[in-house]
């Protein structure tokens, strides 16, 4: 059960009414993301893997971790490890996390904040459960996405936002059988508290049994839907989908020779459904991906290695190595 919730949705400012007849982004492709393990063995289920590099610009990767109970003595995180390129956004839904890097920057999120990571031109980090959550066991879910940086923002300062449960913007469907909470971006003239280098808009939706939820969508941006649980369709299609599989939508952002894309998304459910959506402005440019970091050259990747290896990219905090 995620931890952000309203005992009544229609409380909430609400998405407007879909319009009969209005075009609709059509399915592209579903697929189903392959399990694995990260850090220090957490498990993880990476929604992105599956799917053409060409459909994601301008994301890179999304994982989610989780969701387990752990035991005591289970929990894991991730040893100190460098960034450079791109932005990591961390979802906490459910459970804690504690960040820090080597600028300073960190902190401590949970039960629906985010850390929203601007690595830029590189910083050595490192992601743990706390001390008391290892030595008592807990419930750890969420995801941490990978967002690209353009050419022109790949060396810019580090830094970090600190997005708590509090800020991010809770909506409705128009009808109440849906909650959104959104983090980023704009969806139908609300804006998220994120603020994104890369034009993009980021969500989470629980779609109660039986309900439709049908959101307007930029024409510009992308548009991808990953099930976190539950049991649904997504498009006009009314194509099946389930947890841990990743659906496509049509448009890719209007680039040339590309499908057109429809003016909304829609997402039902046959039980509750917890879904992230996110779409973005493509950046277009080549990737050069490797580890962890995002470049667009192969000479950049080996400059950012070699800036590691130099001790280039910051050294572990005192008392933290």
């Amino acid at each position: 059960m995620p931890a952000v919730t309203v005992e009544n949705p229609l409380t909430l400012p609400r998405l407007p009414e879909p319009v009969a007849g209005a075009p609709e982004r059509k399915v592209l492709a579903i697929e189903t993301a392959p399990s694995g393990f990260e850090g220090e063995g957490f498990p993880v289920r990476r929604a992105l893997a599956a799917i053409k590099p060409a459909y994601l610009d301008p994301f890179v990767m999304m994982d989610q971790m989780g969701e387990v109970d752990y035991a005591a003595g289970e929990p894991k995180g991730t040893p100190w490890h460098p960034h450079r390129g791109f932005e990591t956004v961390t979802y906490m839904i459910d459970g804690v996390m504690d960040h820090l890097d080597s600028n300073g920057g960190g902190g401590t999120i949970t039960n629906g904040d985010t850390q929203w990571m601007t690595a830029g031109s590189g910083l050595l980090h490192k992601e743990a459960p706390p001390e008391w959550l290892v030595q008592k066991g807990g419930l750890f879910h969420g995801i941490q996405l990978w967002v690209n940086l353009p050419g022109a923002k790949k060396m810019i300062a580090p830094k970090y936002q600190d997005i708590g449960s509090s800020s991010v913007v809770l909506l409705s469907s128009h009808d109440g059988g849906a909650l959104v909470r959104l983090i980023a971006g704009d969806l139908a003239g609300n804006v998220g508290p994120g603020s994104t280098q890369t034009p993009i808009t980021l969500l989470h939706a629980t779609v109660s049994p039986g309900a439709r939820l049908v959101m307007p969508w930029r024409k510009d941006f992308n548009a991808l839907a990953y099930a976190l649980s539950g049991r649904g369709t997504v498009g006009s299609e009314r194509r099946p989908f389930h947890s841990g599989q990743l659906a496509v939508f049509d448009g890719f952002g209007n680039r040339p020779g590309l499908t057109t894309a429809g003016e909304s998304i829609t997402i039902t459910a046959k039980d509750t459904l917890e879904v992230i959506v996110l779409g973005g402005e493509p950046i277009g440019e080549p990737v050069a991906h490797h580890g962890p970091f995002v470049m667009n050259t192969r000479a950049e990747l080996v400059q950012a290695f070699e800036d590691f290896q130099a001790g280039r990219l910051g050294t572990i905090p005192a008392g933290h190595a």
